[in-house]
């Protein structure tokens, strides 16, 4: 739901070379928390060789041998490009037909739906790529589109400043069978993917048993089984709760987006069926019609790429990924103050939240922390005022921030009982400090 700034695992799915990174207290600091054991899901990004160094790679066309063969593609440098800081790295992989040329450029719809649309909405921040199919597909024999992608990921990341916690691939058609096969080979390189009409497994899933972030969009008329197929894949792999999510009516000239609920924190499964074909540019209230320009697409792909997901239940409760347990209103109490612990999950009313904006609302009070909070402080309940101590950006890793401090909600020392107390903490990603709605 908000921008995702963190050097962590998926969502930021990274490389196995990277090195586990959680934040500790000063030593021999008074009530310090003990950091959390690493869980298997926390990853840092590596600096990759081209930071911090003169790039040796510009934007154009380049070309790079992969399995013997001389393979091509465009390249997207961002206007302002700073060796120093970190970029998205995006691959959009044409349909079958199509031309890397199609995608960097736009096609008929010109530049404001270049690498699909989304280097406008990019605004800088990501470096972007349009490789080039084998006969203008992506048959991916013998897994060999899959290497190019490798080899084009080590040349740029050689000579450019990446963060490797946020590649991420889409393609329209048999570009999102490429991106489907990405999702299952790659899946701890990749922090997400988008299969726009993907018609089938036609670039083939080798692995396809690990989780990752994964948003599928569909037309309705377009063979709608296939890609629910494909779905359902990682809606297993991701612990998703199983369900049949609405899809719009025919002649609805609409699009619905369902975010699936019981995911492992930072594995979302977003899924959007339109009404329409095969099409990578439907627009809402037009039947028919296809425009990249237009379309709702190019926006709901970015959103889920930066960690905006679809809106959250209207009413939810949070429960956190080290025991399993919901943030909870102790006691039931609704007094101004009274404070935050873990317990199991259940259907009071102490732990049923609401958003409003950039509030956290239970029990008709706001979740709170005193002004200009501490490291340690217990989170509470207080009336509602407006303040940014009573406002929390929550991330796509599952970690809740306060807008004030700076500082996420936290099971303190990692503890997983009953009455465990929450309070703020520097954000470092443990699973003490991930939370999913449920």
């Amino acid at each position: 739901m908000f921008e995702d700034n963190r050097p962590h695992r998926h969502w930021a799915s990274i490389g196995a070379a990277t090195a586990l990174l959680l934040a500790t207290a000063a030593a021999g600091a008074a009530g310090a928390e003990p950091a959390p054991a690493a869980p298997d899901t926390v990853t840092t990004a590596a600096a990759t060789a081209g930071c911090g160094t003169t790039p040796t790679l510009r934007s154009g066309t380049h070309t790079i041998q992969s399995g013997g063969k001389s393979r091509s593609f465009v390249l997207s440098v961002p206007d302002d490009y700073d060796n120093t800081r970190r970029h998205r790295l995006v691959f959009g992989f044409h349909w079958w037909g199509g031309t890397m040329n199609d995608v960097a450029s736009g096609g008929s719809d010109g530049d404001v739906y270049a690498h699909y649309g989304l280097r406008r909405l990019a605004n800088n921040t990501a470096i972007f790529v349009a490789p080039q199919g084998l006969g203008n597909g992506w048959a991916n024999s013998g897994g060999e589109d899959v290497a190019f992608v490798d080899d084009m990921t080590k040349r740029i990341e050689d000579a450019l400043c990446v963060d490797t916690a946020q590649r991420f691939a889409l393609g329209f058609s048999y570009g999102g069978a490429m991106s489907y096969a990405l999702a299952c080979a790659r899946a701890t390189a990749f922090r997400a993917v988008a299969v726009i009409g993907a018609p089938r497994e036609l670039s083939g899933c080798g692995g396809g048993t690990q989780p990752i972030a994964y948003l599928g969009i569909h037309g309705i008329s377009d063979n709608i089984a296939s890609g629910r197929a494909l779905r359902d894949r990682f809606v297993r792999n991701n612990g998703c709760t199983a369900q049949n999510p609405p899809e719009p009516a025919a002649g609805s000239a609409t699009h619905t987006t369902t975010a699936y609920t019981g995911c492992r924190t930072g594995y979302p499964v977003v899924w959007a069926p339109f009404d329409g074909g095969h099409q990578q540019g439907p627009v809402d209230g037009c039947a028919g019609c296809e425009s990249g320009a237009r379309s709702w697409v190019k926006t709901e792909v970015w959103k889920f790429f930066t960690g905006e997901q679809a809106p959250t239940p209207t009413t939810f409760r949070l429960r956190g990924e080290a025991g399993g347990r919901c943030l909870d209103v102790d006691g039931a109490n609704s007094a101004n103050g009274t404070r935050m612990i873990v317990w199991d999950c259940n259907g009071g009313a102490n732990q049923q939240f609401t958003r409003n904006g950039e509030e956290l609302r239970v029990m008709g009070k706001c979740l709170d922390v005193p002004g200009n909070a501490a490291a340690g402080t217990r989170v509470r309940i207080w009336d509602c005022q407006g303040g940014t101590n009573q406002q929390w950006g929550v991330n796509a890793d599952g970690t809740i921030r306060n807008a004030q401090s700076g500082l996420c909600l936290d099971v303190n020392g990692a503890a997983t009982a009953n009455g465990s107390a929450v309070i703020v903490w520097n954000c470092h990603t443990g699973a003490n400090q991930r939370w999913a709605t449920a």
